[in-house]
């Protein structure tokens, strides 16, 4: 529950190098593991689903494009839910919720069933995306903002880096069923440490009731401010579905390529080659804090021109060219996404959880839209088309990312 200051003093933002800027930072790292874990612990069994299940590559990618199109949508309401009952507490049951549903899916045996409880599974996690940088835009200092946005990402990393490893080990020595329960049994593990680690927040009080009516004007303030903000929000909501859609393609359909001839690997080889998730942990937080150096738009231009080379790399024929451009893609990711939404918390103004909701909203909607997208190119032209669909979303990226750095929107 929020705490309001008694005096009429303000009460001071967090500071980096504090006690509890450290809670704060290693609590949000936990909720952006546990979160992405849970999202993306399928993304390595998309092939052992399709033929288990006897289904297309497109079919089986439903097993994370409903998770993320159902959170895209869920985000919304999480942001608006979260002003009447609270940060921290939204986030810590959405976690643990969905820890649960992973389980349940786990123990599943029809195909159409196990869609419909991870789509459950994406509603639930809506309140933590969105609310997590909302938290952490009002509580900590600006001058502290990035590095704390970049741990934050990095958490996210992490936990998608995990999910997928342990999920590909666990899969090929048990079973792709235990490995989905064992991921969830980790997740409330991890809903326990978050709520005793992050501090209630102080520079937020909840709303009595909900005001539909103000949901919406808030919603859409953050498409006619005054000035550049107008233009710069809309810019970074674009760069969120270009990037994450871009992005979650690549990983979609990496399996599929390094399952089959002529690499033939297994579910444990190719689960550890999404190991380079680690240059997603390093570059979300050295992203972060450059931009706070050197600026925003700069960084976001670099990021996303990494990423199109890491696309380009895997178009080579050999497995270390393959495992490279992956490593490269998710590195360039990472930083952009960290610099992106680091800037939407700048620019929220006083309704910083709806601006922030409307960028999970477009990340999580290319990813789902994207994502499966990138199954009828595979179909249709194998990973050449793959890859070239992939470019084409970053391309239109950095384009918007140059727009943005033709103006003053700085935030």
């Amino acid at each position: 529950m929020s705490v309001a200051s008694a005096s009429t003093e303000p009460v001071p933002h967090v500071v980096r190098g504090s006690a509890a800027y450290r809670r704060i930072s290693f609590g949000l790292f936990l909720a952006g593991f546990a979160t992405f874990s849970l999202i993306y612990c399928v993304q390595p069994l998309l092939p052992l689903l399709a033929a288990n299940f006897e289904i297309g590559a497109a079919q089986s990618s439903l097993a994370l494009s409903l998770t993320t199109g159902l959170l895209a949508l869920a985000i919304f309401a999480a942001a608006a839910v979260s002003e009447s009952l609270g940060r921290r507490e939204l986030m810590f049951a959405s976690i643990g919720l969905a820890s649960l549903l992973n389980i349940a899916a786990a123990i599943t045996p029809a195909w159409h069933a196990i869609l419909v409880i991870r789509a459950l599974e994406g509603l639930a996690l809506g309140g933590v995306p969105a609310v997590a940088i909302a938290y952490l835009a009002e509580e900590i200092e600006p001058r502290g903002l990035g590095f704390a946005m970049g741990l934050y990402i990095a958490g996210t990393a992490f936990g998608g880096m995990a999910g997928r490893v342990m999920t590909g080990f666990l899969a090929e020595f048990f079973s792709w069923r235990f490995a989905l329960g064992g991921i969830g049994a980790m997740g409330l593990v991890l809903a326990l440490g978050f709520i005793a680690l992050l501090p209630p927040s102080r520079h937020f009080t909840p709303k009595k009731g909900f005001d539909l009516a103000y949901h919406a004007r808030a919603w859409a303030s953050h498409f006619r401010d005054g000035g550049t903000r107008a233009f710069a929000k809309p810019m970074l909501f674009a760069i969120a579905f270009c990037a994450m859609g871009s992005f979650v393609t690549i990983y979609n359909y990496a399996g599929f390529r390094l399952m089959a001839p002529p690499f033939d690997l297994g579910p444990t080889q190719t689960g550890l080659i999404f190991t380079v998730y680690l240059f997603g942990i390093a570059s979300s937080s050295l992203g972060g804090a450059a931009a706070d150096r050197f600026g925003r738009a700069p960084m976001l231009i670099v990021s996303l021109v990494l990423m199109a080379a890491g696309v380009g790399l895997t178009l080579t024929p050999h497995l270390l060219g393959m495992i490279a451009g992956i490593a490269v893609l998710t590195g360039g990711f990472f930083a952009a996404h960290a610099v992106a939404s680091g800037w939407v918390g700048r620019l929220g103004g006083a309704s910083k959880g709806h601006a922030a909701s409307l960028y999970m909203l477009a990340y999580y909607l290319g990813s789902s839209v994207a994502g499966s997208t990138g199954g009828w190119f595979w179909s249709e032209g194998a990973w050449p088309a793959v890859a070239g669909f992939t470019l084409v979303l970053i391309t239109l990226a950095i384009g918007c990312a140059a727009r943005l750095g033709m103006t003053r929107a700085s935030g």
